[in-house]
């Protein structure tokens, strides 16, 4: 233990171990203090890590140690890194010897460090797959409306939260709010804060706010303290692999089935279908996932392995009405929406009936990520009206981005991500992206991926063009069979048709109509009226279902909508 109020938190990560180590490897950068009482921190110099076997250290300046160490006494290693103090816990010598004048002594490697934490300064993440819920009131009597977020890190002082756009009017009019903060097992905390900064993303759709907290009770900092403790033990659970045997924190752990509804900024989001509800699931992983990257961390590889079964279970209850679910998630990043389109539809087209399940998990797994380095790119880049050559070197980095972060996910077969994330960007002419590959160098499903990528892109909204027609898009495809399979485009058009599901409809009696399920023959089954060529919505008209043509008419045309 540090001063009264601080508190050594483990830092598990192997990542980290080592980049605080190296902070350590400079003269003066390091003390030893041997496991024993009375014993004081002696100068020596950490020469270089090995991990995860060993470190080297020179211990010339205090070689009247080398007995002990020798003969076994534990110490541990002290170091100041960033203004912080860091310890490793008790090691042994594995060698002591003497080269050319120097005593040098190799170590066992820290499966772990201790990072000394002042209460007031530290502030405790919450990692992929921890949800709190937060509520949001103003405390001062000037609006009684109230807006649900999500609680992205807290400490002793204050906390940052991701609320929806709309909150902005709620904190525009309110010096002080009320903020409580809701735990999975039904803890609930609140206090009084005051708004200090705010960032809007307008792609997502949302505000992060960090709040000061205000006039905080001893009973409150006392309660502060030990949730900001309990966030990073859990948070240890998700980030050190070696640590996955370590007890999950209480507040983390849900309550019953019968227990009030979740909070949180998607838990009062609507959407148009059951099965869209569902989907949303699955998009606010990839969204979270996402921002994880955007902070530097890997995806996650065993919220990744949960993902890709949900979604293979939802394709396997009903495929149809997957395949519309992913025209109804506009309030979702474009990269969310794009990577399910695009694994929605690779499982539609691969079918069930041959495709081991595991692989067909792989592929969806793959897919759902596959766009996902794209978040990595400069900002603005995807925003930008035209594409130069610079633009275009910096775009096709985002591959080997993606793949940069993929190291921890071994249970994911390496051939199926390399054929969906990497390879469905080369074309069979060399003029593809990253290594310029060419039809002898692509698998089947790195065709397949090629054709399914582009028809979901190209029927989305881009900065330099609107949303195309599936018939245009077919067109387009069928006329560059030097660039794309043409069996593969053949077999994508009798999957799916000339007017798809999740195609907005004009029937020659002048309604439109989102087309929701087709029949053996391609011909609507199911249509949701809808009043104007926007994304579907919860309030959308009449499904109508059957011998649909009989009652509007023929299909006439497609009416583009970017989803």
């Amino acid at each position: 233990m540090g001063q009264q109020g601080d508190e050594f938190i483990r830092v598990g990560s192997p990542s980290e171990i080592e980049v605080l180590l190296d902070q350590m490897i400079q003269p003066g950068g390091a003390s030893l203090l041997l496991d024993k009482p009375g014993s004081a921190p002696m100068p020596v110099v950490v020469m270089e890590q090995t991990p995860p076997a060993s470190m080297l250290i020179d211990i010339t300046a205090v070689r009247e140690i080398v007995g002990e160490l020798k003969r076994g006494i534990g110490f541990r290693l002290l170091g100041q890194v960033h203004g912080k103090m860091i310890r490793t816990p008790a090691l042994k010598a594995l060698q002591v010897e003497v080269l050319q004048g120097r005593v040098q002594c190799q170590c066992d490697y820290p499966h772990y460090l201790e990072e000394l934490q002042r209460r007031e300064a530290y502030r405790a993440r919450l990692r992929l797959g921890m949800e709190v819920g937060a509520i949001l009131r103003a405390s001062e009597g000037v609006s009684d409306a109230t807006v649900q977020g999500d609680l992205k890190d807290l400490s002793q002082q204050g906390c940052q939260l991701e609320l929806p756009s709309s909150a902005a009017a709620l904190l525009a009019e309110a010096a002080l709010v009320e903020v409580e903060l809701c735990f999975p097992n039904g803890s609930r905390f609140m206090v009084q804060a005051a708004p200090r900064h705010q960032v809007a993303d307008s792609d997502r759709q949302t505000l992060r706010v960090g709040f000061q907290f205000h006039a905080c009770s001893a009973e409150q900092e006392r309660k502060l303290w030990f949730f900001v403790r309990e966030i990073e033990r859990e948070s240890s659970r998700y980030s050190d692999e070696s640590d996955v045997g370590r007890l999950p924190s209480m507040l983390f752990q849900s309550q019953s089935s019968g227990a009030s509804p979740a909070v949180g900024r998607r838990n009062l989001l609507t959407y148009p279908t059951p099965m869209a509800r569902r989907l949303a699931r699955v998009a606010g992983y990839l969204d979270a996932q996402l921002l994880e990257l955007q902070q530097g961390d890997d995806v996650d590889p065993v919220q990744l392995s949960r993902h890709a079964d949900m979604l293979l279970q939802l394709a396997e209850e009903d495929i149809e009405a997957l395949l519309f679910a992913t025209r109804c998630l506009s309030q979702e990043p474009v990269l969310v929406r794009h990577g399910l389109g695009v694994a929605v539809h690779m499982l539609a087209l691969a079918g069930t009936s041959s495709v081991p399940r595991d692989v067909r998990k792989a592929v969806a797994a793959s897919a759902m990520i596959h766009d996902l380095g794209k978040g990595l790119l400069p900002s603005g880049l995807l925003a930008a009206g035209s594409f130069g050559p610079d633009e275009h070197t910096q775009l096709k980095q985002h591959v080997d981005l993606l793949m940069q972060r993929m190291e921890r996910c071994q249970w994911l077969s390496e051939k199926v991500l390399h054929a969906v994330v990497v390879s469905a960007n080369e074309r069979l002419d060399g003029s593809g992206y990253p290594k310029r590959l060419m039809s002898e160098g692509l698998s089947e499903l790195a065709r397949m991926s090629a054709v399914v990528d582009v028809v979901d892109a190209m029927r989305r909204n881009r900065a330099d063009r609107p949303a195309w027609r599936i018939d245009t898009v077919y067109r387009h495809l069928l006329k560059s069979p030097e660039q794309f399979d043409p069996r593969w485009v053949k077999r994508y058009v009798q999957r799916f048709g000339l007017r798809p599901i999740g195609s907005l409809v004009r029937f020659s009696g002048g309604a439109l109509g989102w087309i929701q399920r087709l029949d053996q023959q391609g011909k609507p089954f199911q249509v949701q009226l809808a009043d104007e060529a926007v994304p579907p919505a919860e309030t959308m008209g009449e499904v109508l279902r059957g011998d649909v043509e009989s009652r509007l008419g023929e299909m006439v045309e497609e009416v583009p909508v970017s989803t």
